[in-house]
């Protein structure tokens, strides 16, 4: 009913909505006319200096691994005991939260504990936003809600969280103390015009953060139930972040390429576009639901010209880092040390390749996929 009462109310919307889409695309077309580029997927990767070819590469190979997604579906249909998946059961919880509690100050401990791997002077910096009060964590009336990293060059890098006592609070924490370790070693290794850093990169230290918590999470848990909420929160989050991201930043090339051919983008063409990509991506194991064709009335991200897609570079080449710190160790951990205090003194792939991420090969991409795979073997098992 949620589902169905969401997208309706889009629905009635349709014309005006795809109305206000096309002619955010048509302001593409028209700057990057303007500035002599051939497309506006080029004129947008241009900014960072960002080759065609790694969001190719990304489409193609997400495009191969697309039956691993399906093999994820149909262990989420055999569990929740349902003759169809539905889109709208892809919300629902594959498993009951534990009714396990974590403490701010046990959450503390061992994220410090998993990010050891970084070396001590990651560590020590990581215990001052504990000790120096970087972090606003609890609740109050009248703050906002969500979790951010903040600040400016000459500034702490702030955390504002909303800190509950559950794992995925952890997680949330984890992930900005990712960003402002990011921000504090640029900000402490770089002058002030390269003090910063693009986001092709920014998602790369929190997801990172996130892969070793994870990984720490399964070395040192026994117990069943727990082990498969870990797993499922890893394999959710891959899901939509590597697939989902990159079905949208599919549909974003393909809105963009017909409207530069002169093509009108109508609700109708909107909509059939979005159909059809969901049933590449999820048809095989999956009802895709007539309603599930406005969804891409309601994704804010469209109107950023080609930025979704760096969330799936993004986790990628974390993956691919963390496997390089566990099994390297210390020459990976200075590598992404280095990383971390380089700012935007390199175009963002030159600095990805210096830690050992190759962004225009589709290996980190692969890599990612690696992992799904193993910690959904790993939920196979335990699920029986």
């Amino acid at each position: 009913e949620a589902f169905e009462s969401m997208h309706s109310t889009f629905l009635k919307q349709r014309n005006t909505l795809a109305t206000t889409l096309a002619a955010q695309v048509k302001s593409d077309i028209f700057y990057t006319r303007q500035r002599g580029y051939a497309t506006c997927r080029e004129r947008a990767l241009a900014h960072n200096n960002i080759p065609v070819s790694v969001y190719d590469n990304l489409v193609t190979t997400i495009g191969e691994h697309i039956p691993l997604l399906n093999r994820y579906l149909k262990l989420r249909k055999r569990i929740l005991q349902l003759d169809e998946l539905h889109m709208y059961d892809l919300y629902v919880p594959i498993v009951k939260e534990t009714s396990e509690e974590i403490s701010y100050e046990q959450a503390r401990d061992t994220i410090v504990e998993a990010l050891a791997p970084l070396g001590q002077n990651y560590v020590n910096t990581l215990q001052r936003a504990f000790t120096e009060r970087w972090i606003d964590v609890f609740e109050t009336p009248g703050k906002r809600g969500g979790a951010y990293s903040g600040g400016s060059y000459s500034t702490l890098p702030y955390i504002l969280l909303n800190f509950q006592n559950k794992r995925d609070s952890m997680y949330t924490l984890a992930h900005e103390l990712g960003h402002s370790m990011h921000s504090y070693f640029t900000r402490s290794n770089q002058p002030y015009q390269y003090g910063d850093y693009t986001i092709f990169v920014a998602e790369v230290a929190s997801t990172l953060n996130e892969g070793l918590l994870t990984e720490y999470l399964l070395k040192n848990t026994a117990d069943p139930a727990i082990r498969i909420a870990i797993l499922n929160h890893s394999l959710e989050d891959i899901r939509a972040t590597l697939f989902r991201q990159t079905m949208f930043a599919e549909f974003e090339q393909q809105i963009h390429y017909q409207a530069e051919q002169g093509e009108p983008l109508t609700a109708d063409t909107l909509s059939a576009m979005y159909t059809a990509l969901n049933e590449k991506y999820y048809g095989a194991e999956t009802v895709i639901d007539d309603l599930i064709s406005i969804e891409w009335a309601r994704i804010p991200h469209f109107y950023y010209n080609f930025y979704v897609y760096q969330y799936a570079t993004g986790i990628s080449a974390a993956a691919s880092l963390v496997q390089q710190i566990l099994h390297e160790g210390q020459p990976a951990v200075n590598r992404y040390l280095k990383f971390l205090s380089s700012g935007s003194s390199d175009y963002s792939i030159e600095l990805l390749k210096k830690a050992g991420v190759d962004m225009t090969s589709p290996q980190p991409v692969r890599q990612a996929f690696q992992l799904f795979e193993s910690h959904l073997s790993q939920m196979e098992q335990l699920l029986g």
